[in-house]
């Protein structure tokens, strides 16, 4: 662990990690405290591919578009809160 303090989140990652929080059960987990920099899968939240599942359909249903299970830039979008929520301010349906 880094000495360093977490990032702050920005009002759409907030949003989105109450969402993240929710939808996937997160005991113990504030969505206030997510690092939004920090990864979602493996060392950071510790997520899956079943969480990512789950999480991709929390997300369609809440900002109207789909994420597709099958995109190369899975790993990027879902590679952190941050890249998760820029991914959804730009693709969200208006």
């Amino acid at each position: 662990m880094s000495d360093q303090p977490a990032a702050v989140q920005t009002a759409p990652e907030s949003e989105l990690a109450q969402l993240l929080v929710q939808s996937l059960n997160l005991e113990g987990v504030e969505p206030s405290g997510i690092d939004p920099q920090a990864p979602l899968f493996g060392e950071g939240l510790g997520l899956d591919s079943i969480d990512a599942l789950e999480l991709a359909l929390a997300i369609s249903k809440a900002y109207g578009f789909q994420l597709r299970s099958d995109s190369d830039e899975n790993r990027r979008i879902f590679g952190s809160l941050r890249s998760l929520s820029a991914h959804i301010q730009q693709h969200r349906a208006a």
